[in-house]
């Protein structure tokens, strides 16, 4: 999803293409269609080519009827056979297939959250918006083959609408608006957008040289962002080519979508329109989106061994933005990723190669989240000029092309002179991170300084880490790192004055799990739950209604009944709340959320026993309904403060590094 600084999973349904389908040489699609918001209705045309004959599977919607359907120019009787939704309809060898189809598309659903677009693929239409994406079946795809289309669209007079690819003509005629588009490179299937756009289009050239067209289809309402827009837009084209290399397209557009969407797709993001109004979208979101025309949508994942460009372009975009901020910045992401990750429980994790796309938080933890820290691990381990470099070669060999980990780990390792092979393997295939720990420390005096012993422990099997240690020392603060190849091992540091005191991996460099104090409860603890409860303290019905409401929208897993779960959510009015803790012995409501502020304020605590408490307290039962839209978007906070659904304050609990203390020698 969208988020602060993160991309909504890449396009929903999208053809999970073998590495063999994408050598293959694609099908050619030259489709035409007809769009009408107002019925719903959809009429649609295909001519599909291949270079030799070959037998095929077209996947059309079952919404869809099939009216005409020839087979190198001859009708044949076919074999139908309905799945899950779908038409599967099996061709003998052929150079040629022509089909005619109609049907009624879906209402648009404009009820769907930012959780409910990571599932839904009905092709949807409304006069104020129409989205068919590439896994819906509106058009006759080829099962098992990438694509390459042209396509003439037909739509209503005050309607516009585009596809991925190079825009070729576009007119008003006889009360209707026709644009023809066509996309030669291999494509993984073909969404289409349209909507009562307002277009704004200028020309840029490129750091490479190349003239590129920027558009904006922005719904009335947000037209007057179209201009910022499409400066953001040139300036992330100018960053990632000099980054990496052209940009391989001919125009890039950005799009508004009435549903809270956020897709990437090529020469395209497709957004929300509560999204584009967002000010910081400009900043990091809209970059990531850019970046994915060269990872994602210019160098296709092998999806069959996991998928690496979620995580690099997450890396390269909303991190990437935060090192330019700052330093304090950058350790921020990290801390917020790592904070993330201890809240997921431990059976939710999975082995990185075996992520493919976002279905729910844990799996954006796992593939956007993990990942990104394993390619900054990754910069650390071979330097900044290889890793650069390492992309750059990357890019130029498998342009348009599907690459799997091992040929991102290859393009690293002749880069960089280094066999990564085990760096790779222990942090795509094993599941979990490393908890690591100092066991002991102490120092002596030797000659011209001090003789500083440290001994760290990590669990069984061992990785293979390098550990960054921060030593205060009487004259100053010293770096090192320091290699742990077993389970326990001692490393001796000389320094120059008296170490006081030795922090482990206090910028967060590594990919661990943090112990308690350096991982204070966060919101995301109670969202991905194992068996959360709800506990509503002396609340009337319309408020243990409202507090249910909120629960499903805000928990992935469903309520559990059990009086020993090891996370609550207690929802009530203040003076329910404030009863509540002083029943159960726990701390009070923190001063900085004293219950006159705002409608209603949420925190999270730990209790004695270890269990994470997430804590809701409102004025009135509507203020905990206008929580419902607002607070699933807040995952990584510690507390909050709204008014309605506005929200007016929010922050973490401060985290704690792992320091030992050194005594001095007796």
């Amino acid at each position: 999803m969208i988020g602060p600084a993160a991309r909504l999973a890449a396009l929903i349904c999208a053809l999970l293409l073998s590495p063999t389908a994408i050598a293959a040489a694609p099908a050619a699609h030259q489709i035409r269609v007809r769009i009408e918001p107002d019925t719903h209705l959809l009429e649609g045309r295909d001519s599909i080519r291949f270079d030799t004959p070959r037998a095929a599977t077209l996947v059309l919607s079952a919404r869809f009827r099939i009216d005409s359907l020839l087979v190198d120019a001859r009708r044949i009787d076919v074999r139908i056979k309905s799945v899950d939704g779908f038409q599967r309809i099996s061709l003998p060898a052929a150079r040629r297939i022509d089909l005619g189809w109609s049907g009624a598309l879906a209402p648009l659903a404009r009820n769907l959250d930012h959780r409910g677009t990571l599932t839904y693929a009905e092709p949807a239409s409304s006069k104020n918006g129409t989205f068919l994406p590439s896994g819906s079946g509106w058009y006759p795809a080829v099962d098992g083959s990438i694509e390459r289309y042209s396509l003439e669209l037909d739509l209503p007079a005050e309607q516009r609408g585009l596809v991925p690819g190079r825009l070729i003509e576009e007119r008003l005629a006889g009360g209707r608006y026709r644009a023809r588009f066509e996309f030669r490179q291999p494509a993984e299937g073909i969404a289409l957008m349209a909507g009562p756009y307002r277009i704004e289009e200028r020309y840029v050239r490129t750091a490479a040289g190349s003239e590129v067209r920027l558009r904006s289809y922005f719904h009335a309402e947000i037209a007057a962002l179209a201009s910022g827009y499409l400066d953001s837009i040139a300036g992330y084209l100018d960053l990632y080519e000099r980054w990496i290399g052209a940009y391989p397209f001919s125009e890039f557009s950005v799009v508004s979508s009435p549903t809270p969407t956020g897709f990437g797709l090529p020469t395209l993001t497709y957004l929300g329109i509560d999204v584009l109004r967002l000010p910081f979208i400009r900043a990091t979101s809209l970059g990531h989106e850019v970046l994915h025309n060269w990872w994602g949508n210019g160098v296709y994942p092998d999806y069959a061994r996991g998928n690496w460009s979620e995580g690099l372009t997450n890396f390269m975009a909303d991190y990437a933005y935060r090192e330019r901020d700052s330093r304090e910045a950058a350790s921020a992401m990290r801390l917020a990723w790592l904070r993330d990750y201890a809240a997921m429980p431990p059976g939710d994790d999975a082995p990185l190669v075996r992520f493919t796309s976002r279905t729910h938080g844990a799996s954006q933890i796992v593939g956007y989240n993990k990942s990104a820290m394993l390619f900054f691990m990754l910069r650390d381990a071979v330097g900044e000029a290889a890793f650069d470099q390492g992309l750059r070669g990357f890019w130029s060999t498998y342009r348009f092309r599907s690459a799997s980990w091992d040929d991102l780990r290859g393009a690293f390792e002749r880069a960089s002179g280094k066999n990564l092979a085990a760096f790779f393997e222990q942090w795509l295939e094993r599941t979990g991170a490393p908890v690591l720990r100092i066991a002991d420390a102490e120092a002596k005096p030797v000659a011209g300084g001090w003789r500083l012993s440290v001994t760290l422990a990590q669990g069984t099997p061992a990785y293979a880490l390098s550990v960054p240690l921060a030593v205060r020392t009487a004259g100053g603060e010293i770096t090192r790192r320091v290699e742990l190849l077993r389970e326990r091992g001692t490393a001796v540091i000389e320094l120059p004055a008296e170490p006081l005191e030795v922090a482990l991996d206090p910028e967060l460099r590594l990919l661990r799990r943090l112990a308690a104090a350096e991982a204070p409860p966060i919101l995301r603890d109670a969202m991905l739950a194992e068996h959360p409860r709800l506990i509503t303290p002396a609340a009337d019905a319309a408020v243990r209604a409202a507090a249910r409401d909120l629960a499903a929208r805000l928990l992935e897993r469903a309520l559990a009944e059990r009086p020993n779960a090891s996370t609550l959510l207690v929802a009530g009015l203040h003076a329910d709340i404030d009863a509540w803790l002083a029943g159960e012995a726990m701390a009070a409501r923190p001063a900085m959320l004293a219950a006159t502020r705002g409608s209603a304020q949420v925190w999270t605590a730990r209790a004695g026993d270890g269990r994470t408490i997430v804590l809701v307290s409102v004025r009135d039962a509507q203020s905990l309904v206008a929580l419902t839209t607002p607070l699933p978007h807040y995952g990584r906070e510690s507390y909050l403060v709204f008014e309605g659904a506005r929200m007016l304050e929010r922050g973490t609990w401060p985290a704690q590094p792992q320091v030992w203390k050194i005594m001095g020698p007796e």
